[in-house]
């Protein structure tokens, strides 16, 4: 894997959460995301990284929205992020100011996506590393993601992948020679209970 993966320091990871929720309550009231200027930031948090930002209440996804490549600083990735997840997630209805006190956020940095050379499905089976790899499957018009967390839902490779052809709108039979199968890693880390 990528040697970019960095641990971030307990300070990083309140401000980068602090970020993201104040992007929400910022959001709440004027309808955009927070603004941030990198440069008001640790160095750290100024490099170009792609970042998810996980909304759940009660266990429950709420929102989950981020960026595969890195395009920005990580600071305004979290920022615009935490904004979409709560107001822009076309499988939930806009965050409330109500549901804020009960909505927890939770930080995924992804490590530079890893094309993988894999000649069919079982050969990408057999080289899935559970609670570890995020992966990407493109072909086409389709396209999605699992991050790492989503093996605690499906811990079996065979599971997650079938669930993620179904998320990208393919057939649970669907593979052909032009499928792109990229796999990354993330820092994740969320607000305390």
């Amino acid at each position: 894997m990528s040697s970019s993966r960095q641990a971030y320091s307990e300070g990083q990871k309140a401000t980068l959460l602090k970020v993201a929720r104040r992007s929400i309550v910022h959001g709440l009231e004027t309808g955009r995301p927070l603004a941030v200027e990198p440069r008001d930031y640790d160095p750290a948090l100024r490099e170009r990284r792609a970042a998810f930002v996980t909304l759940t209440q009660a266990g429950q996804l709420r929102g989950c929205i981020g960026h595969l490549q890195a395009i920005q600083p990580l600071v305004v990735d979290v920022a615009e992020n935490a904004f979409a997840a709560a107001f822009n997630d076309p499988r939930f209805n806009p965050l409330t100011a109500a549901e804020l006190d009960r909505t927890r956020i939770e930080i995924s940095v992804l490590t530079e996506p890893e094309p993988m050379s894999v000649a069919d499905e079982e050969a990408l089976l057999a080289s899935l590393k559970p609670m570890v790899d995020g992966l990407i499957l493109e072909d086409g018009a389709y396209r999605a993601t699992f991050l790492p967390s989503v093996w605690e839902q499906l811990p079996e490779p065979r599971d997650f992948v079938l669930a993620l052809k179904r998320k990208a709108g393919m057939p649970p039979d669907y593979w052909s020679d032009s499928m792109r199968v990229s796999r990354y890693r993330t820092i994740s880390f969320e607000e305390a209970a």
